[in-house]
């Protein structure tokens, strides 16, 4: 009996790249597709460009409405004993001491685009070693970076969002640049009260979810790791840095 003819099979069709613009509107609407892309390029500049473009906006918009004296005036009284040590001093003290607060907010607020590059090469390090040596990822230090950027767009539409809200009136007496607008439970609770329960619910902020829902579906498709585990050991990070700066913040509030 004569063996059928083989036929051979054909080679998968690759698998197009994407374009910058392409990756950044699939991270909201098909995440898996930018992360599947950063195999190919670890490249961040532009999620980093965007967040730090509206973030100036963003930045420029309370300095013009709200003014960074307010912030400043608001940010001191969160804090006891920031407020009892400004109320202690004599009135043209005061004055000077809450000027040079406010100027120094003022310059660290317009550098939030080089704060963003140190701090999530920080995050990324400690996820890139949590996934790399706790899990088995495979992962590089240049993929988790770009990682961490990609997932921390949603943050543009919390600036938008605090923009339109500065713009339609918000009130300058209760605006505070770490909790503009109510997207988390911390809004609605006044520090002064308790200063631990005020970050916690702080940090139970809509969008700060969506970024960490983000990171490990991140992990998981660029690591090759469940995602129940990504998912896990993330937001167990999160949990932990929460907890650990609520607690540092209201022992030295």
């Amino acid at each position: 009996m004569a063996a059928l003819p083989l036929t051979p099979l054909s080679a998968p069709e690759p698998i197009p790249a994407l374009s910058e613009p392409e990756r950044i509107i699939d991270t909201f609407i098909a995440p898996s597709k930018t992360f599947a892309d950063l195999r190919r390029s670890a490249s961040w500049w532009a999620p980093w460009l965007l967040l730090a473009i509206i973030g100036i906006g963003f930045i420029y918009v309370v300095d013009q409405r709200i003014g960074f004296r307010k912030v400043t005036e608001n940010q001191i009284q969160t804090s006891p004993r920031a407020s009892q040590r400004i109320g202690d001093m004599p009135p043209a003290q005061r004055n000077a001491a809450i000027e040079t607060q406010a100027k120094w907010t003022r310059n660290i607020a317009y550098g939030f685009s080089i704060f963003l590059l140190l701090w999530n090469a920080i995050i990324a390090a400690v996820l890139f070693a949590t996934f790399k040596f706790g899990a088995g990822a495979n992962v590089s230090y240049s993929r988790s970076y770009a990682i961490i950027m990609y997932a921390s767009l949603p943050g543009i539409l919390k600036s938008i969002l605090a923009i339109v809200s500065i713009l339609a009136g918000a009130a300058p007496d209760s605006f505070t640049l770490q909790n503009p607008v109510a997207t988390n439970l911390g809004y609605f609770l006044n520090p002064e009260n308790s200063h631990f329960l005020y970050s916690v619910g702080t940090a139970l902020d809509i969008f700060i979810i969506w970024t960490l829902i983000l990171t490990a579906i991140g992990f998981s498709v660029v690591g090759k790791v469940k995602r129940s585990t990504s998912m896990a050991l993330v937001f167990g990070w999160y949990v932990l840095f929460t907890l650990v700066s609520a607690g540092l913040g209201a022992a030295f509030s």
